[in-house]
């Protein structure tokens, strides 16, 4: 378990955004088909700019999860007192399947830092059979750990992040 959690340690994932936990389901995100995310890889917002697809490899297809998208590093690193801003929330992503199959309740807003280098981090919830999940007043000042407790959803079952930076127009070419 450990291994699995270091790098969400070394990256302040854990801490900053959410509790230690136990990780219990696999969680796999990959943008434009091939760009797999994987803890602390640099992606240039061109490259995430569309929608990722999120696998899900739960133990059966009766379990449900909620995934949450967030940057804890607004308006910079130095100084993220903004924190955290929300790019995407799915629920009732079916287990085994991707969150193309679950309801999205905050629409997904591309990743785009302004200041230094950011994390984006997808965390990834149990949902209880048939829960509502009550979305956010605002994507700005978003709180995983009280979005959590507010959903009463518990700990995280896994967690994965990415690092971004703005991109100059030379770099997009």
């Amino acid at each position: 378990m450990a291994r699995i959690l270091e790098p969400l340690v070394v990256g302040r994932v854990i801490g900053e955004v959410i509790d230690s936990f136990e990780p219990s389901v696999k969680m796999v995100v990959t943008y434009n088909c091939n760009k797999l995310v994987c803890n602390g890889h640099e992606f240039y917002p061109s490259a995430v700019a569309s929608k990722p697809r999120a696998e899900v490899q739960g133990d059966d297809m009766r379990s449900s999860f909620i995934l949450v998208m967030t940057d804890p590093d607004v308006p910079g690193p130095s100084d993220p007192y903004l924190r955290e801003h929300l790019h995407w929330i799915v629920t009732d992503i079916p287990g085994t399947t991707d969150a193309s199959f679950g309801r999205e309740l905050v629409g997904y807003e591309s990743p785009r830092p302004n200041i230094g280098i950011h994390r984006f981090v997808f965390v990834l919830f149990k949902q209880k059979r048939g829960q509502a999940v009550t979305p956010p007043p605002s994507r700005d000042g978003f709180n995983t750990r009280q979005f959590a407790i507010d959903n009463n959803l518990g700990l995280p079952v896994a967690a994965v992040y990415f690092n971004a930076r703005r991109e100059t127009a030379a770099r997009r070419r």
